[in-house]
């Protein structure tokens, strides 16, 4: 017992059984109706992002196919028991009986050719030999070659179960003799309640906002979250506060970046630049600074537009009055035309040799829009310059057009690809 409370709690809490997963309902459900009517395939393909639950989904599976307590007399689903021999020597992948192969530091033509000679002997002690390869995209095309007939045509006492971050990297000969099952990214109001169950279990004080912020960094991935609150609990001694999990994971005071994106709606230029160099000086990554600014700036729309169910959900409630005050007082308009210019911006940052320059040089366009008229002001320009008789000469027509247009107009319009003069005439 003493062993088990040592443990890093994303190992601690790994689920054993499909009943124990989160997120992932739909794969579950298949695979054990699969399980079930004994229309178990010969090959499966798990996708998905790091840390959602794939290898450990693979092993659920190799000890609903091998565990001995199962009747199989019994048309009903059962889980495994997870205590007999078989199972738990998969839990500790000891079992002789399910080989598991990171394919990542096995790449060769070798390592295949060494797997497929085992498959034809038969289990030693279950029912199935399973072959579980993780990170299988890795392998070379000589090992994917070496692979195809013997994972379309393999022994009946044989089963491959592949996990994969990278499945545009699998040959399609290998797709198409996989049953693919796509694990979605754990979504925020499942990992919270994951998360609070087990700071309720290891005797956790932890704030709302807290669970929200870990929840948010995870990023879909139980794994980084399992990480990050077994790190918390180490930093705060088992009372983990809103504050003490943005200083440990050195998140930027969103009101720090709604102060920043304040500035760039109300055009205040000196202010945004200071405010850059201010969170730029204390170790902000200008990239990271704009991805802020993006998530941003896309949070006050979805609140302007009440689609803010899935903001609330990633939120603290402190945060979430902050952005529902600056959407109050923007136009979506704005808004849309603000994310347009960000989203370009990545790109001139991700070429430029200093990054804090070109972000600085992003954000004075940007607060330069304050000076241009009103999009819809905009829209009845160009239409009243369109209105107004052609020119005999039609060559000079889109000349003219273009003369007739404010030039703060006619830069923002040449600013945005398909939007520039010359496409007024339709």
């Amino acid at each position: 017992m003493s062993d088990q409370k040592i443990l890093p709690i994303a190992l601690k809490y790994r689920p054993s059984k499909f009943s124990e997963l989160i997120g992932q309902d739909l794969m579950a459900k298949t695979i054990q109706n699969a399980i079930q009517m004994k229309r178990v395939a010969n090959a499966y393909l798990l996708t998905g992002v790091r840390g959602v639950g794939k290898t450990t989904t693979a092993r659920i599976v190799a000890k609903s196919l091998n565990c001995t307590s199962i009747d199989e007399n019994n048309e009903e689903f059962q889980e495994s028991c997870g205590e007999c021999e078989n199972c738990l020597a998969i839990s500790e992948s000891r079992s002789v009986d399910v080989f598991e192969m990171d394919a990542a530091s096995r790449t060769g033509i070798s390592d295949i050719r060494e797997l497929i000679e085992g498959v034809q002997y038969a289990p030693v002690s279950s029912k199935y030999k399973i072959y579980i390869i993780d990170e299988v995209h890795m392998l070379s095309t000589a090992a994917f070659n070496g692979l195809l007939k013997t994972l379309e045509e393999p022994p009946a006492h044989v089963k491959f179960i592949f996990a994969t971050t990278e499945v545009r990297k699998i040959p399609i000969t290998i797709l198409s003799r996989c049953q693919r099952y796509d694990l979605k990214r754990v979504e925020p109001p499942e990992l919270i309640i994951f998360l609070n169950d087990i700071c309720n279990k290891e005797g956790v004080n932890i704030e709302d906002g807290a669970l929200k912020i870990i929840s948010r960094a995870a990023d879909g991935s139980v794994r980084d979250g399992l990480s990050i609150l077994d790190q918390s609990i180490s930093y705060t001694q088992g009372n983990i506060s809103e504050e003490d999990i943005k200083e440990m994971i050195g998140l930027n005071d969103p009101a720090e970046i709604l102060d920043l994106l304040s500035f760039l709606i109300s055009g205040t230029t000196l202010k945004a630049i200071e405010k850059i160099n201010n969170l730029y000086e204390h170790g902000a990554d200008p990239s990271l600074i704009l991805k802020d600014l993006i998530m941003t700036t896309h949070q006050v729309g979805m609140i302007k537009i009440e689609a803010d169910e899935g903001v609330k959900s990633v939120l603290t409630e402190s945060e979430f009055n902050l952005l529902k005050n600056l959407a109050d007082k923007v136009e979506v308009s704005t808004i849309t035309i603000i994310w347009q210019m960000l989203n370009k911006g990545t790109k001139e940052l991700s070429e430029s040799f200093s990054p804090v320059s070109a972000l600085e040089m992003l954000i004075i366009r940007i607060t330069y829009l304050n000076e241009i008229p009103n999009p819809n002001e905009l829209v009845h320009e160009i239409n009243k310059s369109i209105e107004q008789p052609k020119s005999s000469s039609g060559n000079n027509e889109k000349e003219e057009i273009s003369a007739k247009l404010d030039p703060k107009v006619k830069e923002i319009l040449d600013f945005f690809p398909g939007a520039k003069v010359e496409t007024l005439e339709n």
